[in-house]
């Protein structure tokens, strides 16, 4: 009990305690709450006696910041009139000394009225910006100037002696002056297409850089046109002196037609050399400075070459048409085909430098002329073939040797075949679609057959058949000789040789049966009778009238006389065929004549004065048979 008792004192001991602490905890409590009130009290005074401090302290620091803008502001501009002071200097001086440090001053002129542009709100941006531009035109038009000088001072007209160094050494002129450097279109090879040429330097390679910037900035300033009329007044009139130094004329068709032949051959032979300069060296390297100076503007590039060019060209193709549209004659053909030639030739540089859409004109200029040229060869081709078969020159061949016109025909014909690469290839673009080599053997065997026909026309003309069978005989042998010999065997094939071979030996037989068969009868025994009346039989003579003997010998040797005087006077001029007819003839003449003289001579020689019958022996008409055919004048005297 008293056990219990004490712990509930203790226990009561210790919540006396327990509350006595509390209560002092409690006050303390309360007077921390009373001194924490009184701090917010003094910082709540002392936070509104400082906000005009910090307010002020705000502003200053604004202050400095605008302050600082604004001198970095100033710095900017202060920057922007240093540089356009030095720009200005600069531009005042020039560009031809130092083109480079000019060609800065310009962009950073623009640099500066880009800024001032942007940053309007300046007092004195305008007063800035009027400067800067006044100051921007005055050097580009001094770009201008320095453009044009530097292109003319570098623009000189090409000397021919530099063209011709550019040439493939088989088209270079010749040291003895002959002109050289123009080979016959007919015998051009392809060797001359894949031939190196050498570009002349029109501009020296260090001033295409200066040009190309001076370009450039013209083109930034929106000065395409003037930039396009100075070039094209320097460089065309460079080009115009070139050709003019190198020979070559503005011809038109009257100039054309007033021409001798020979001088029109010599131009034709100029012009194609004159063209193939132009367009592979001259228009060539004009096009390498274009593209160069004209860099990064492929539309102005192309505007300008063709402005340049285009009356070089025009002064070029302009004879090439007059040509063309000519009044045409056979000999023209030739040089036509040349002509054409050239043009294809060139077909592939002129497509590749006249390029782009400026330069279409030229183009199709070209291709125009390529195409009359060979409208025109072919018409000239037809016009020969009809000239051919109607030729009605009166010029006599007296002798019956080949005529001119054959000779020419063949000449005529054997020429076409040095073209007929290019013959084949004009069939073969502006044909009828056949082949082209067929094309060129039925033109060939048309214009041969119309020389046969005109040949049988003029052989009516001689009054002595035996005459109009060897007139046939020499020219339609000079025909297959010279086919024989020539490519156009290959066309024209071995029937056509065979078929007129014999032809030509059947004028020969014709000719000996009509210019021998009267002579023949002379030397036979038919119709010789004895003075009873009676004829010559079984080979003895001794029933023959001598007085009829003396007479056949005497018609015989009037005749063979008149025929050797005659028919030495004609001319065959082929050796083997000369000998050949000579040798038939004798095959027929002096067996019969030998034959003759032994059966009947000595009835004659038994008489009086024999040798005024019996005048020739057959050795004699065998060496004046060798006589025959050799085109002896009429007062020639026999060997």
């Amino acid at each position: 009990m008293a056990v219990v008792d004490n712990r509930v004192d203790l226990l009561s001991e210790r919540a006396l305690l327990m509350r006595q602490s509390l209560q002092k905890s409690q006050t303390i409590t309360d007077n921390v709450v009373s001194i924490l009130g009184s701090f917010d009290s003094r910082l709540s005074a002392l936070e509104t006696a400082m906000r005009p401090t910090q307010i002020r302290t705000h502003a200053i620091r604004k202050a400095h910041e605008n302050i600082d803008k604004t001198l970095k502001a100033a710095e900017v501009i202060l920057s922007q009139f240093d540089l356009l002071r030095q720009a200005e200097t600069k531009v005042l001086k020039g560009p031809h000394e130092d083109l480079e440090s000019y060609l800065d001053a310009i962009a950073q002129l623009r640099k500066i009225i880009r800024y001032f542009m942007s940053n309007k709100s300046f007092r004195s941006s305008d007063g800035v910006l009027h400067h800067a531009n006044s100051l921007l035109a005055k050097a580009q038009s001094k770009l201008e100037e320095e453009f044009k000088q530097l292109l003319a001072s570098y623009s000189k007209a090409v000397e021919p002696d530099r063209l011709f160094d550019g040439l493939p050494n088989s088209l270079r002129p010749s040291s003895d002056g002959d002109g050289g450097g123009k080979p016959h279109g007919g015998h051009h090879n392809e060797d001359l297409e894949t031939a190196a040429y050498t570009l002349p330097i029109l501009i020296p390679l260090r001033v295409l850089p200066l040009l190309h910037d001076l370009a450039q900035q013209m083109v930034q300033a929106g000065h395409q046109q003037q930039l396009l009329q100075i070039y094209r007044e320097t460089r065309s009139f460079v080009l115009e002196e070139s050709l003019k130094k190198l020979g070559v004329e503005k011809l038109g068709k009257e100039d054309v037609q007033r021409m001798q032949w020979e001088v029109l051959e010599a131009k034709i032979g100029n012009w194609i050399h004159f063209m193939r300069i132009a367009v592979k060296l001259l228009f060539a390297g004009e096009r390498q400075v274009c593209d160069q100076i004209f860099r990064g503007f492929d539309s102005l590039s192309d505007q300008c070459f063709a402005e340049v060019t285009v009356t070089s060209v025009s002064m070029l193709l302009s004879f090439g048409d007059a040509i063309a549209r000519s009044k045409r004659s056979p000999e023209k053909l030739f040089v036509l085909l040349d002509m054409y030639e050239i043009m294809r030739e060139l077909h592939t540089e002129i497509e590749t430098i006249f390029k782009g859409k400026a330069c279409l004109e030229i183009r199709d200029s070209a291709t125009g002329l390529t195409k009359r040229l060979a409208q025109t060869a072919q018409e000239t081709f037809g016009d020969f073939e009809e000239a051919v078969e109607k030729d009605a020159t009166k010029t006599a061949v007296l002798d019956g040797t080949v005529h001119p016109l054959t000779s020419y025909v063949i000449n005529y014909v054997k020429f076409l075949f040095d073209y007929q690469i290019t013959l084949k290839q004009l069939f073969l673009e502006f044909g009828n679609g056949d082949d082209s080599n067929s094309q060129l053997a039925s033109v060939t065997m048309r214009i041969m057959q119309a020389l046969q026909n005109n040949l049988d026309g003029k052989s009516k003309q001689y009054k002595d058949p035996a005459l109009t069978h060897l007139f046939l005989m020499n020219n339609i042998h000079y025909m297959v000789r010279s086919v024989r010999r020539s490519e156009a065997k290959d066309l024209l094939g071995d029937d056509w040789v065979q078929r007129h071979r014999r032809t030509v030996q059947q004028h020969a037989n014709q000719y000996k049966r009509i210019a021998w068969a009267k002579i023949l009868q002379c030397s036979s025994a038919q119709g010789l009778t004895s003075s009873g009346g009676g004829s010559v039989e079984g080979g003895n003579s001794s029933g023959v009238s001598r007085g009829l003997l003396k007479e056949r010998f005497k018609m015989f040797n009037m005749q063979f006389d008149e025929l050797h005087q005659r028919q030495s006077q004609w001319t065959v001029p082929d050796t083997e065929l000369r000998e050949s007819l000579r040798l038939s003839v004798a095959e027929v003449l002096l067996p019969a004549y030998r034959s003759f003289l032994k059966r009947f001579g000595p009835l004659v020689e038994s008489g009086k004065n024999p040798q005024k019958y019996i005048k020739y022996t057959a050795e004699d008409l065998e060496r004046l048979l060798g006589e025959l055919f050799e085109g002896k004048s009429m007062n020639e005297p026999r060997r």
